[in-house]
């Protein structure tokens, strides 16, 4: 299940809201049933999920779409559904009903498919007409408001999944050619180490950290890492403590993101886990819920125990907004995200 916090949209009709589901996600959604969460006539969220296979029960699925949709404080919802009318219907029926249980007032239930949309609600044949009304989304004020405000709405999923896959060919050999030297690097940094400073720890450290602030630097300027530089940092954040460090520097800003999936894009696979749970954390901060999501997934498939990427995949699919994280790095969510707090200068 997708969930994603957005730029609010005003949607005054079915068109509007049809129009608006793939700002929302991230990319237009297909064979998919989509919450979208309004407070007043304003969209805050929406929830995405898998239409099930046939002969499944929806039920499930559809309880725990309408839960993440009600954490988001919303006072009303709106399900679509994409794809064929034997699929769309019954978890589209089952998530209403998840919805009402909830609490939630259903506005209008639709279905997506060929270009047309169908009410489930509405019987009045001047505006839903049984053959359906067909939209043109490019043609939506919307739309137009979308792409005005930055937002990018990719063809399908695979485009999004594109986005965050490993470099392959020439330039993967170079990266491989370059972690060799960064491990010889390394080697050599922790034996110049001092004795009492155990297993090189605070050389280490000292390094990483160093190598954060100048990639981040490096993005501020528009610049991108060179495959020396990559490999060096993604090696060193397999310490934690250089790790924490680059979360607490992460948060929902458009450099983050470009950084993290630059890392995580050109990383060697067994030292992924780290820029792939840093892209997905600044991703979910910044409402973008999909591109959380498939970074967890590319994460999770090579480091399926990695703690901080479990951590963010629980906080996604309980739809916890990113909001709980204003102020972040000095607050977190109790109990479940705890960053380190920062020493102040001149304290031991």
């Amino acid at each position: 299940m997708t969930s994603t916090e957005r730029p609010k949209l005003s949607v005054r009709s079915p068109a509007d809201l049809i129009a608006a589901v793939p700002y929302l996600l991230g990319f237009h959604p297909a064979d998919s049933v989509v919450a979208v969460a309004l407070r007043g006539r304003q969209i805050i969220f929406a929830a995405r999920a898998d239409l099930p296979e046939p002969a499944t029960d929806p039920v499930d699925r559809a309880r725990h779409l309408a839960g993440v949709i009600h954490r988001q404080g919303a006072d009303a919802a709106t399900v679509v559904g994409y794809g064929s009318p034997e699929r769309v219907t019954p978890s589209v029926d089952a998530v209403r009903a998840a919805l009402t249980a909830a609490g939630l007032e259903v506005l209008d239930a639709l279905r997506v498919t060929d270009g047309r949309w169908w009410s489930y609600l509405c019987t009045e044949v001047d505006c839903c007409p049984p053959e359906g009304r067909r939209y043109d989304p490019q043609a939506n004020a919307v739309t137009a408001s979308a792409v005005f405000a930055g937002q990018v709405a990719l063809p399908d999923r695979a485009a999004l999944v594109a986005q965050v896959s490993p470099v392959a060919g020439p330039a993967r050999e170079a990266l491989r050619a370059a972690t060799v030297r960064a491990e010889r690097r390394l080697v050599e940094l922790i034996e110049r180490a001092p004795a009492s400073d155990l297993l090189g720890g605070r050389a280490v450290r000292s390094a990483g950290v160093t190598a954060v602030r100048d990639a981040q630097r490096r993005h501020r300027r528009g610049e991108r890492l060179d495959d020396d530089e990559v490999a060096w940092l993604s090696l060193l954040l397999g310490h934690l403590p250089v790790r924490d460090h680059a979360w607490e520097r992460t948060d929902g800003r458009d450099r983050d993101i470009d950084l993290w999936t630059d890392v995580l894009r050109r990383a060697e696979p067994e030292l992924t886990a780290a820029p792939g749970a840093l892209l997905a954390f600044a991703a979910w901060r910044a409402g973008q819920g999909a591109l959380a999501a498939v970074a967890l997934e590319r994460t999770l498939s090579l480091h399926p125990e990695y703690s901080l990427a479990l951590l963010l995949d629980d906080l996604l699919r309980r739809g916890v907004p990113p909001s709980e994280l204003d102020g972040w790095p000095s607050v977190g969510l109790p109990g479940v995200v705890r960053p380190r707090k920062r020493r102040r200068r001149g304290r031991r």
